[in-house]
């Protein structure tokens, strides 16, 4: 029919676009026509532009529209229903209906198609957190292509489990920009940025042009190792190929910089920055304040406050639920915090913190004692050393921040209170070890060797 094609034409122009309005108002003309009722095609079509707009969760019940009115889904609808259902997990519901369109698909024989199975695979993977059924789904499919395997080094890279994306990396037929991405950053996420270097290495000499993402990983692991010179590589290369500097590849040239020992370098990409989020700020304050230059770090967070971006981290923390139905996770929560803190909120950052709907990790406790060590805040931290103690007993963390805020504050029997605590409890200092990069290798030091 006509119609239904010029509405689908209309749909697909709506795709990619945050505002789900023009859906709504097109979707309200097909209801009232009713053609809706009478169009697979029109479903897929409206299910395919609210799974990329800034409401996904919109697009579910038109699933059991589609089922009442007695119609069948096709190889395209399910994909997008799919990345609905991953883009909103907050949706009470959601993960029962996963299981139900898994069950639809095998039924009406849609399994075999790549782009339903790879849809549910990842769904399997992220969604549900069932990785080995995911993994049965990768054993069992007829085809497969880089994305069904990307999808799975992703899922174990975020899950601790790099190893077990290291096996299915290598076990790929042909890879592509995103495989590597997520090798490089899986193995930064883990803590093995030697290893991250190793494979970025190996993506260079196959050719592979990287991607901001892969640049991004690399910048992070350059930052950990102090592997100056390759980070300033990178920084030449974003340079000689003309590419833009988001707000993530600077605040990344940003950190590596101020970690690698030059700071300076990092403010002139700062400045140079046409957008800056409060993750660029916070790095750019925390790096000029770590090489003992606090008069710059106070000018530069007196900026961040005229530009409100405390204001926007809270709204954009607020319209996860409002707008997108997502519930934040521990994570978000940390960031909440530690904008708050670091910004002198502290009572709204506790008031936060109490009012979680978890309990709060040493990762929370750790941002707000920061928040507490840059403002002198000794009885909030007190407060706060208290939980984190209880969760890591033996872990020294806390109470090397606790003794630092006590003697910036002047306070020093209190700091030497806390380190005679230490010895009473036996807890020790993890060694401070350092990385020197030296022609190009990077070589670690840990407090008490010798050099032969």
């Amino acid at each position: 029919m006509v119609a239904v094609r010029r509405y689908a034409e209309l749909l697909s122009r709506c795709r990619g676009g945050a505002d789900a309005r023009p859906i709504a108002r097109i979707q309200a003309a097909l209801v009232t026509s009713g053609l809706l009722r009478r169009s697979a095609e029109l479903h897929d079509a409206l299910i395919r532009a609210l799974a990329s707009s800034g409401r996904p969760q919109a697009a579910l019940p038109l699933y059991a529209h589609l089922l009442r009115a007695g119609l069948l889904p096709t190889p395209h609808t399910l994909p997008s229903l799919l990345k609905s259902l991953a883009l909103s997990p907050a949706v009470p519901g959601a993960r029962r209906l996963a299981l139900a369109v898994h069950a639809h698909a095998v039924r009406l024989g849609l399994t075999g198609f790549l782009l339903v199975n790879n849809a549910l695979i990842r769904v399997h993977a992220g969604l549900l957190g069932r990785l080995p059924d995911a993994h049965l789904l990768l054993r069992a499919s007829a085809a497969v292509d880089a994305s069904t395997f990307n999808t799975l080094i992703t899922a174990h890279a975020r899950a601790g489990r790099v190893a077990d994306a290291r096996s299915l990396f290598d076990e790929m037929p042909e890879r592509n920009v995103v495989s590597w991405s997520a090798m490089v950053n899986g193995y930064v996420q883990a803590g093995d940025v030697r290893e991250a270097l190793g494979v970025f290495s190996q993506m260079q000499a196959q050719g592979v042009r990287p991607d901001d993402t892969v640049l991004v990983g690399v910048l992070a692991a350059c930052a950990q190792l102090g592997a100056l010179e390759q980070g300033k590589w990178v920084h030449g290369y974003l340079k000689a190929n003309n590419i833009r500097i988001t707000v993530f590849l600077g605040t990344a040239l940003v950190d590596m910089y101020a970690k690698c020992g030059e700071v300076q370098l990092g403010m002139e990409v700062f400045e140079g920055m046409k957008d800056k989020n409060v993750l660029a700020w916070t790095t750019m304050i925390k790096g000029l304040a770590m090489h003992g230059r606090g008069a710059d770090s106070l000018t530069l967070f007196s900026q961040m406050e005229n530009t409100g971006l405390v204001d926007k981290g809270r709204e954009l923390f607020n319209s996860m639920v409002s707008n997108y139905g997502i519930k934040p996770k521990i994570e978000h929560y940390g960031c909440m915090v530690d904008l708050l803190a670091r910004n002198g909120l502290l009572s709204e950052a506790r008031d936060m913190v109490e009012k979680m709907p978890m309990k709060p990790d040493a990762l929370i406790w750790g941002a707000l004692m920061a928040g507490c060590r840059f403002h002198k805040n000794v009885e909030l931290a007190e407060y706060a050393i208290k939980h984190w103690i209880e969760l890591e007993p033996d872990k020294s963390g806390a109470y090397v921040l606790l003794g630092n805020i006590y003697s910036a504050s002047g306070r020093h029997a209190s700091a030497r209170e806390i380190r005679d605590l230490m010895r009473e409890k036996g807890v020790e200092k993890t060694p401070g070890c350092s990385n020197v990069e030296i022609k190009g290798v990077i070589h670690q030091f840990i407090v008490g060797d010798l050099f032969a």
